[in-house]
């Protein structure tokens, strides 16, 4: 009867042991992902996580220290390695008019974070090529993010202003610590923004040639009253061939013809932005023809008056993601930051990571 009990008991424990180990390989699949993607993200505390990604599930590693991102300093000719909310803050502070509600800013900052994150190069981020070669992440130009150091702000606006705009920018940063957009549970790599629509943002797929699910074409109507909505620039018909000529020889257009011989050949599917435009004997894209002329974005038309032509242009920049104009008026008619991204970039989340171990 003993040798019995024995025998029932060593089976029992042979067992557990066995669905132990069952469990332990079932919950490592779980946690890491057969075939998984990496990542990164920011928990609340500024502290940048490594992650796996499989079909949502995220395991989360802490990279110890401070998080901090090297900021090439363009008129300096100097890298600075600098905490990652400071940054966000001197980049709210370039980028959008501290006049706007801080919903807009806080929108601003979420993703001014998020295309931080995704071009700094110890998180496996594609680094600025301007600043490759310096040792940096990312600029501080247009080419990225315009940043601004506080002093260089301070100089910009108005003396009785000022103190009040940083704490505002401040805040917003503040509000929003360690928020990022992510789209299908990893943070997205393009949160594009620029100044103003013309009245409906564009498809990348039409701008930028590749098609990204979350930069979509949204409507953004509240940019039509907008001030300098619509800018208008006048040429003589010599002027513009002349300009035509010099820039593009073969183009071959006369002051005579040129109501006949500058056509806009096609447009975007959805704000309208010229893609193709005759010139002559040559097609070129709204692009190149925008900045030959410096016109303020591609969504432009003709008129053809008796003694000159009006080029007139809508809105201000390449109309992909955010609008920050449109998102300054979104948040005075009430919208909070989240409803603005959400609106912007399609079928995102705005997420916070706290606390994973």
């Amino acid at each position: 009867m003993q040798r019995v009990n024995v025998s029932i008991q060593l089976k029992k424990m042979v067992l557990a042991i066995i669905g132990s180990m069952i469990i332990m390989i079932l919950l490592a699949v779980i946690i890491v992902g057969i075939g998984s993607k990496s990542g990164s993200i920011i928990n609340s505390k500024g502290i940048i996580n490594k992650f796996n990604l499989n079909n949502n599930n995220i395991v989360l590693k802490n990279v110890k220290g401070e998080t901090n991102i090297k900021v090439f300093l363009t008129e300096q000719d100097k890298v600075v390695d600098m905490s990652l909310e400071d940054y966000v803050r001197g980049v709210v502070s370039g980028e959008m008019p501290a006049e706007f509600d801080i919903e807009a800013l806080k929108a601003q900052a979420v993703a001014a974070r998020t295309y931080a994150l995704s071009h700094m190069e110890k998180l496996g981020g594609s680094t600025c090529t301007i600043s490759k070669d310096k040792g940096a992440d990312i600029c501080d130009t247009v080419h990225c993010q315009v940043y601004k150091t506080k002093e260089g702000r301070f100089n910009d606006w108005p003396k009785k202003n000022a103190e009040e705009y940083w704490a505002k920018i401040t805040e917003a940063v503040k509000q929003t610590a360690g928020e990022v957009i992510t789209y299908d549970g990893s943070i997205i790599k393009s949160p594009y923004y620029f100044s103003m629509s013309s009245g409906r943002t564009e498809n990348a797929a039409d701008v930028f040639s590749m098609d990204v699910p979350y930069l979509k074409s949204v409507d953004s109507s509240q940019d039509k009253s907008l001030k300098d909505f619509q800018t208008i620039k006048k040429y003589t018909y010599n002027e513009l061939a002349n300009i035509i000529n010099s820039k593009y020889p073969k183009a071959g257009v006369t002051s005579k013809k040129l109501s006949s011989q500058m056509i806009i050949k096609e447009t975007t599917s959805g704000g309208g932005s010229v893609k193709k435009i005759a010139l002559g004997s040559i097609v070129i894209t709204g692009p190149q023809y925008r900045e030959m002329l410096n016109l303020k974005s591609s969504n432009f038309t003709f008129k053809f008056n008796s003694k000159d032509v009006e080029i007139i242009t809508k809105g201000y920049g390449h109309d992909v993601g955010m609008s920050q104009y449109g998102a300054g008026a979104m948040a005075k008619g009430g919208s909070n930051y989240k409803q603005i991204l959400t609106h912007y970039y399609q079928g995102v989340k705005i997420e916070k990571i706290d606390d994973i171990k």
